[in-house]
């Protein structure tokens, strides 16, 4: 199963254990992070629904770029500047593709369940 996902401003192709290099990402070397924003998943030429589907990533390393080169001159002006920088990104590696956000399913479970419990204390207060 593949799917596509945004992160930093940028798409992404992932398939399970696809290592991929990100715009920096919170998050100590080890620890999972989740994908959320899918635009596209599918398995072969099939393409599925993207509703609740996430992407889980474990972070490997937070890294920076090679350094990259600014060099500004204006010529018969004495005028040059030398700049460099290197950007920070982190190496992810996708572990999971296609579990839902289960957490929702619970929230919705148990606000139904509290109302039922609240008008069950309310009424002998009421009538107290």
């Amino acid at each position: 199963m593949f799917a596509v996902v945004r992160t930093g401003g940028k798409q992404y192709r992932v398939a399970a254990g696809d290592k991929i290099v990100v715009e920096k990402i919170d998050g100590d070397a080890g620890s999972s992070v989740t994908l959320g924003d899918v635009l596209l998943a599918g398995e072969g030429s099939e393409l599925k629904s993207v509703e609740g589907l996430t992407v889980t990533a474990e972070v490997i390393a937070q890294a920076k770029a090679d350094k990259v080169i600014i060099f500004k001159k204006r010529r018969r002006h004495n005028y040059r500047r030398k700049n460099g920088h290197r950007q920070q990104h982190t190496i992810l590696k996708i572990t999971a593709i296609g579990s839902e956000d289960k957490k929702a399913a619970p929230k919705k479970a148990a606000a139904k369940t509290a109302p039922e419990a609240s008008t069950g204390d309310t009424a002998p207060t009421a009538q107290a």
